[in-house]
């Protein structure tokens, strides 16, 4: 049931944009019990339908997430299976002091919070992955844990996992937010060969900007951005960074960044040096480029969502995340 109203409430919204067209433009096209109404009332009218597919269709994403959530918390600690060998990189015992389980309030030098999850047996003596997860617009690093729920399956996989709150996009803030990781590596014990980046339209411009702004691009050994508010354009105002590991994700039905996602693997994959005219049609519906330098892989998973859902892919995240060796 709740499938059929989301699709109702899309609907909605893509009447709701036509309907905006039509009363901006050729109002005239419209007749009601044989009157015409007047631009100004089919632009309102417009306005309250687009509202309230918005607000239908976001609060059945939500109890769906606190559905699924019911089954499978995704905020609870998983408990890692450590496998450990002559590789296995690690830590001097007592020189990383935090501990395990939840860390909520940790802060960088600017005054962003994020918060630390670990796995529940956290070793402190191993190296671990470090997920690094950036918030969407407006939401602070809590919702972002709620909107994500990365974190079960993340630190069941062995990886250390933090949350950072949102803040405005500039530069200046991506870099702030760069910071993070680095700060995390002080208190745990984390892979500095393992960092990666994941996030939702500001978070995933964020993991974006990290890994091809000079100065940063040098932090992630792999990144999983999604809705990302880039456009090609703007990307070649940018120098590539060297071959790196990139999963895209975005919506073919994402109005506020329409294209960007494609725009973006198109970058990424010239960025690699990618066979760009023959990408392989994944089982879970992505595609991944072929000829890659380094082989790196580089993906495009497009959904079909709106441009506020998050894709869900978490398996598939964390499956990338752990095929990158460094």
């Amino acid at each position: 049931m709740n499938e059929l109203l989301l699709v109702i409430f899309r609907v909605m919204i893509f009447l709701s944009v036509a309907l905006f067209v039509i009363g901006i433009f050729k109002p005239e096209w419209l007749r009601f019990r044989q009157k015409q109404p007047g631009r100004t009332t089919i632009v309102a009218t417009a306005m309250g339908i687009l509202i309230i597919g918005f607000t239908g269709a976001g609060a059945i994403q939500y109890a769906g997430k606190n559905n699924a959530e019911a089954v499978n918390p995704g905020k609870l600690l998983g408990e890692a299976v450590y496998a450990v060998d002559d590789n296995t990189r690690r830590c001097d015992p007592g020189t990383k002091p935090g501990t395990a389980g939840a860390s909520n309030d940790e802060k960088t030098s600017t005054g962003i919070r994020y918060m630390v999850k670990t796995p529940v047996n956290y070793n402190a003596s191993i190296a671990h992955p470090l997920l690094m997860v950036y918030a969407p617009g407006g939401r602070s690093r809590y919702e972002s844990e709620n909107y994500m729920y990365l974190t079960q399956e993340a630190t069941a996989a062995g990886f250390v996992v933090a949350y950072a709150d949102h803040r405005k996009m500039t530069t200046e803030t991506i870099e702030q937010l760069a910071e993070i990781p680095g700060l995390i590596e002080t208190k745990w014990c984390i892979d500095t060969k393992r960092v990666f980046l994941t996030g939702h339209s500001d978070g995933g411009t964020t993991a974006m900007g990290v890994a091809f702004m000079n100065g940063t691009k040098h932090i992630p050994a792999a990144i999983a951005p999604s809705a990302v508010g880039i456009r090609g354009e703007d990307l070649k105002e940018y120098n590539c960074p060297n071959p790196l590991p990139v999963m895209v994700m975005h919506s073919s039905h994402d109005t506020l960044f329409p294209g960007y996602g494609k725009e973006t693997i198109e970058w990424w994959a010239a960025c690699n040096g990618c066979d760009a005219a023959s990408p392989v049609k994944d089982a879970d519906g992505c595609v991944t480029y072929a000829g890659c330098k380094n082989n790196v892989t580089t993906r495009y998973c497009e959904g079909t969502g709106t441009h506020p859902e998050w894709p869900g892919k978490n398996k598939a995240i964390i499956d990338f995340f752990r095929a990158v060796n460094k």
